[in-house]
């Protein structure tokens, strides 16, 4: 089982096959699911200092959820919490609505295929557990593990629990979605917004629906089974008099991971859409199963047809739409100063938005956790982080927002498009040195984006299979055959591509370390090498991880401009020397 601060996880599907749609799991994996609710109770209970704490529960929408939930309810009756279990619900949902409870158990595996499952943890802060204590309840869990006496008089225990006992938590689970649905939609009004200020939200959104009035507007959504289908999406777009679509409500129909390959499908819809004479239709999204990532497709109206955004285009954009909102709202304070927090793999696309709009980007090692917590450390400096997230999965963080969401993400995009004359399109234009014109569409700012080539995360060249598990002594033997490489490849590397210089950089938590000497220092963190021109500006980058959700080394390579050969040989390269390393 990987127990990693993004998520505990593993096939929960009895047959042990991830693809199983089947929801029975087996008595282990019910034991495994009480040991956790028990070692989260007495956590969340130290931690609020309650000895009933009140703990929001929810599930995604796989089959083996309901099995999971059943047995830590059990658990948690047995322990005295206070569960408000809301069945269904998407991961921003279940963390809007623990914000004012003391804490939340999320049974998800995000994006990994429909027979896998996990358990996500976190207080009343809007988030998942940071790694330092997502570490607590790790060693806790392994620890009770390894006691099988202690396991089995857990379970003993847990199953104790009277069917009044029971039947009191499914009772109130209606009353539980109802409010945890309320508590989305005020918050995702607030991080929409900026503000809690009621006033400033009613004028804002008097703007969008103006807008909207005068340029229908439609959406369409691939929910491909996810648990946003029974969020507040449909209601939420109709309130905004967007008119909105939808496909595959029910069923997972097909791979969840929001990729390229999965968003063909609301691709497809928006173009038979079109066809039906549904022009207004402008913007498509695919959340995973957990409905906290949601990739873009746009119509391209100068093409006629809908085309598919890349992960990283999705964050760049979003990043130009908040960079730019936050600047409109925030430029007159004396001592604003603008960031963005990324992941190290982020393309570097994002330093060229944040140098043209005066602010500052700082990465963290991959985890949504580590980028959260590293907003959080700089907002404690000084600086406004309105916007951050990982632009190597398109995952889109909003603040107060603790987690991706593809509201946030949409509504993001929508800001660029309603706010004209003296908007933030207007802005970027002038602040980037593009020519602005007044009838622009979303094809027109989605051209001025910085143009870089960037490895897809979902591609199959982006995943190697390792034999090694000591990563330390995998980077340092990948240094080794990197610099003998270099000594070989340097002219033809100049000469090719005008690479000069290189600078190894790496990411551990929420700490970025540049100019290292020695690469094996990174351990199981972010390793990057970033190639320089003759002036020392970047020109590329190629970086490696070990994946802490699942058994796979995770590489990329991101090139400024236009140049898929260029990536294709350093990722190549990549590649090589991996390999080559892996004894």
């Amino acid at each position: 089982m990987i127990l990693s601060a993004s998520g505990w996880r593993k096939v929960f599907a009895a047959s042990g096959d991830e693809q199983d749609k089947s929801p029975e799991i087996t008595e282990t994996d019910r034991s495994i699911a009480v040991i956790a609710a028990d070692v989260f109770f007495d956590y969340i209970s130290k931690q609020a200092g309650q000895e009933s704490p009140v703990i929001a529960l929810g599930i995604d929408a796989r089959p083996t959820g309901p099995a999971i939930a059943d047995a830590m309810i059990h658990a948690l009756i047995k322990k005295g919490a206070i569960i408000q279990y809301s069945a269904v619900t998407s991961a921003p949902e279940i963390m809007a609505y623990a914000k004012k409870l003391d804490g939340f158990i999320y049974i998800s595996a995000s994006h990994n295929p429909v027979g896998h499952n996990g358990i996500k943890f976190g207080t009343n802060d809007g988030g998942v557990l940071c790694a330092q204590e997502n570490a607590k309840l790790v060693e806790d869990f392994l620890k009770r593990l390894s006691d099988d006496a202690g396991v089995a008089e857990a379970v003993k225990k847990a199953y104790s629990c009277t069917t009044s006992e029971l039947k009191s938590v499914y009772d109130v689970k209606d009353s539980s979605k109802h409010n945890a649905l309320a508590a989305y939609k005020n918050f995702i009004n607030e991080t929409i917004t900026g503000t809690d200020n009621k006033e400033y939200q009613t004028d804002f959104f008097g703007m969008l629906d103006s807008y909207i009035t005068a340029h229908p507007l439609g959406v369409v959504c691939d929910f491909n089974g996810s648990s946003r289908y029974q969020s507040i999406d449909r209601d939420y777009f109709k309130e905004r008099h967007i008119n909105f679509y939808s496909i595959n409500d029910f069923e997972i129909a097909h791979e969840i991971i929001p990729e390229a390959e999965n968003l063909v499908h609301v691709a497809a819809e928006m173009e038979r859409l079109h066809k039906e004479g549904y022009n207004e239709v402008v913007l498509g999204y695919m959340p995973d199963c957990d409905g906290d990532r949601g990739n873009i497709v746009y119509w391209d109206e100068k093409a006629s047809k809908a085309v598919i955004l890349k992960a990283q285009e999705v964050f760049s954009l979003s990043v130009l739409a908040e960079l730019t909102y936050s600047i409109w709202q925030h430029s007159d304070e004396k001592d604003f100063k603008a960031a963005v927090a990324v992941n190290c793999p982020t393309s570097m696309r994002i330093e060229e938005i944040a140098q043209a709009l005066g602010a500052q980007v700082f990465r963290a090692e991959v985890g949504e956790a580590n980028v959260v917590n590293l907003a959080r450390e700089k907002r404690e400096e000084g600086y406004t982080v309105r916007i951050l997230g990982e632009g190597s999965n398109g995952g889109t963080i909003t603040y107060p927002a603790a987690v991706r969401d593809p509201l946030n993400t949409i509504f993001a995009l929508l800001k660029l498009l309603m706010m004209r004359e003296g908007g933030l399109y207007e802005m970027w234009c002038n602040k980037s040195g593009h020519k602005y014109k007044e009838d622009f569409t979303l094809t027109d700012i989605i051209a001025s984006l910085p143009v870089y080539t960037t490895t897809g995360v979902s591609e199959p060249r982006a995943v190697l299979k390792v034999k090694t598990t000591d990563h330390t002594k995998l980077k340092a033997a990948f240094q080794k055959a990197f610099e003998a490489d270099w000594k070989k490849k340097s002219s033809d590397l100049k000469k090719k591509y005008g690479i000069e210089s290189w600078e190894a950089v790496i990411t551990k938590g929420t700490k970025e370390t540049r100019d290292v000497k020695d690469f094996s220092e990174s351990g199981k963190g972010g390793l990057k090498v970033i190639f320089k021109d003759k002036d020392k500006k970047p020109l590329a980058f190629i970086w490696m991880r070990g994946s802490g959700t699942e058994p796979v080394f995770r590489i990329m390579c991101d090139v400024k401009g236009d140049n898929a050969e260029m990536e294709k040989a350093l990722l190549e390269w990549e590649t090589d020397l991996i390999k080559k390393s892996d004894k």
